[in-house]
């Protein structure tokens, strides 16, 4: 370009290359068209070529085809540049690429919107429409009164769960509606449809309101049997609590009676003992110890104390049975079950209950040999069918968590081979460090363990285990000590004290403007960066803090509540808090501090619990861990790097 000047090192570069002085290339391209000349001949050389023509048609028609599986602008930029290089195009200015993805995005999206309504007929498309205006009741529409729900807790939520799920299959909208369209279009189709008010949904254009509606009905229809399962997985937790609780209780009740059977006893024992020393009448003994009527007494309370002592708390689930009946039968019909072989003979079982088949004798195939159940259904001859739908009922929500059954189109409940990854990908993957024979992986296995015991077995001999000790075969394990010194607390006092005192909220502006973090916030919708930086930046600070939106907007005055709402409704969510925080980590990564801190090969895993008010047991939530107190665990894994991965929420009442 005119009046550019070539770098020094470049000038000397090419100097000696072409065995001239640098001096002599001061002249270069004097001329404008010299510039063009030259890159037309290197163009010719390398075979490259202008950003115009047929090859730029054919770069558009192949963009077109991109754009529909690309998940964002920069995304599809990003394939675009590859594209171009593969066919040796010279790029054209950035801002011809974002306009050409910005394009193609578009389109792309108005052509999945067309595709999925053109696919629903006339009938489909009044049902779909008639969401948006029928009353649910209570002055709410039906489309929002369809995606009102929630995990239930007792047999009243699962009906109504079951309300929403009979009315979306009533609908009787095809899974293939949504054939062909990639994943992440139907998952951002529906996150939009959960954010539009009814009556904004009415106002967007036919193709794409209808195109929400029916990815929602769809999409919502498969949530919802998820929900159903969960809410029937509490229930049947339930009911084992109470009827453990029951079985404790009388447990309690029995220990004062033994007491007193065991003195009686020992009293009896006693005189019988005596009277044989003595030789005198065993008769006479139990007479003067009681009599003959007593002791018959005794016996039979011994029997029951026995009895209620040895019992389990299956012989009170059948407590839980009218709870079952109330929607056992309504959800065996409404859910699309599918079953492994092994667990076939349930499903026929489940069949009976939901009384789309019958049978003359109840099966027992579905138990386990040598399974508790048959003892309490052969015990209770007149309880038996009860039992026995309580016990098909209990294996089912067991047969859910371990893969036997499954719901078809299910995210929660799923096909597990359907979660996995293809052999044939798996095999062009080369990262994946492990072999596809599982003899080959055992054997490999087998030798690394059988060289750990070989090692073991030296160390343990010459009393050199590291961090350890065997004594009298029993192997112990020695306390571990801190490695940071006691200086270190010092030292971190010090360096706070030498840190200037800073508002977080300045904190967090510098940091965008270093690395621009909150582009990773774009809109659901149309996919651009947020605008409000300060609205963003406060409904992040809330969500750091757990303050909420509401008390954030009392502690703001440039956003009230609905201006957050309505930026943390279509600006975040899981996908752009992942993107955030990888560009956080990259940014962390090139600080000089970095360098010193660690390569990031090896991590800390550590989680904390956040104590809450609403009562866990009453929701039938459980852990095995917090019992049924309420609240919030998270948990994270922090790299030597900093880099923190995979920060996870659950509530202590699941399973963390």
């Amino acid at each position: 370009m005119p009046g550019e000047v070539i770098p020094l090192a470049v000038t000397r570069f090419l100097a000696a290359q072409l065995g001239i002085r640098p001096d002599d290339l001061a002249g270069y391209a004097a001329r404008e068209e010299t510039r063009h000349e030259h890159l037309a001949t290197l163009r010719e050389i390398y075979g490259y070529k202008m950003f115009a023509g047929r090859g730029a048609r054919d770069l558009k028609i192949w963009l077109e085809g991109a754009a529909e599986t690309a998940r964002s602008n920069e995304d599809l930029a990003r394939r675009f540049v590859e594209q171009c290089r593969a066919a040796q195009t010279v790029l054209p200015g950035i801002t011809v690429i974002e306009r050409l993805c910005a394009d193609a995005l578009v389109a792309a999206e108005r052509r999945v919107d067309a595709r999925i309504a053109s696919r629903l007929d006339d009938d489909m498309r009044t049902q779909l429409d008639a969401l948006l205006t029928e009353d649910a009741g209570g002055s709410v529409t039906r489309f929002v009164w369809l995606r009102q729900f929630e995990i239930g807790r007792n047999s009243a939520d699962m009906n109504r769960l079951l309300d929403r799920l009979e009315y979306l299959q009533a609908l009787e909208l095809d899974r293939g509606t949504l054939a062909n369209v990639p994943p992440h279009r139907v998952a951002r189709l529906r996150r939009q449809g959960e954010r539009y008010f009814a009556g904004d949904l009415r106002d967007i254009s036919g193709d794409r309101r209808l195109a929400i509606l029916a990815v929602c009905a769809l999409e919502w229809r498969s949530a919802i049997a998820d929900a159903v399962v969960e809410t029937h997985d509490r229930i049947v937790g339930k009911t084992w609590r109470e009827a453990k609780s029951r079985c404790d209780a009388r447990m309690d009740d029995a220990k004062s009676a033994l007491k007193d059977t065991l003195q009686s006893f020992a009293t009896l024992g006693s005189a019988l003992l005596e009277a044989h020393e003595d030789r005198a009448s065993l008769e006479e003994a139990v007479g003067n110890a009681g009599d003959w009527l007593s002791l018959k007494g005794l016996v039979a309370t011994a029997t029951q104390l026995t009895d209620t002592l040895a019992a389990d708390p299956l012989a009170h689930v059948g407590h839980g049975y009218h709870r079952f009946r109330r929607y056992a039968p309504r959800m065996l019909r409404a859910l699309d079950i599918c079953a492994a072989p092994v667990a076939e003979p349930l499903l026929a079982a489940s069949a009976i209950i939901a009384g789309t088949e019958t049978a003359t004798v109840l099966p027992l195939t579905f138990l386990r040999r040598g399974s508790k159940w048959l003892r309490h259904l052969n015990a209770d001859a007149d309880e038996a069918s009860r039992l026995w739908e309580v016990a098909v009922l209990f294996h089912l929500r067991e047969a859910f968590r371990s893969g036997d059954i499954w719901l078809g189109h299910s995210r929660r409940f799923g096909d597990l081979k359907e979660a996995l990854v293809p052999v044939e990908v798996a095999r062009d993957t080369p990262r994946l460090a492990m072999p596809f024979e599982p003899e080959a992986w055992l054997a490999d296995r087998k030798l690394r363990m059988s060289d750990a015991i070989c090692r073991l077995a030296r160390a343990a001999k010459a009393g050199a285990i590291p961090g350890g000790s065997i004594e009298d075969g029993t192997l112990k394990i020695d306390r571990l000590t801190a490695a940071v010194p006691e200086e270190a607390d010092a030292l971190v006092l010090d360096l706070y004290g030498r840190l200037p005192e800073v508002r977080v909220t300045d904190l967090l502006l510098e940091v965008d403007d270093e690395i621009g973090f909150t582009e990773a916030f774009t809109h659901l919708r149309t996919g651009a960066p947020c605008k409000d930086r300060i609205g963003l930046l406060n409904v992040l600070l809330a969500e750091g803090l757990n303050l909420g939106l509401s008390k954030m907007a009392g502690a703001t005055n440039t956003h009230d509540f609905f201006q957050l709402s309505r930026l943390s409704r279509w600006h975040v969510e899981s996908e752009a808090m992942a993107r955030a925080l990888a560009m956080v980590i990259e940014g962390q990564s090139a600080l000089p501090m970095a360098r010193f801190w660690g390569a990031g090969q090896t991590a800390s895993s550590d989680g904390q619990f956040f104590s809450t008010t609403r009562q866990g047991e009453a929701m039938n939530l459980i852990n095995a861990k917090y019992g049924h107190e309420p609240g919030l665990k998270a948990y994270c894994r922090v790299a030597l790097n900093c880099e923190m991965r995979n920060p996870t929420k659950s509530t202590a009442t699941l399973c963390p």
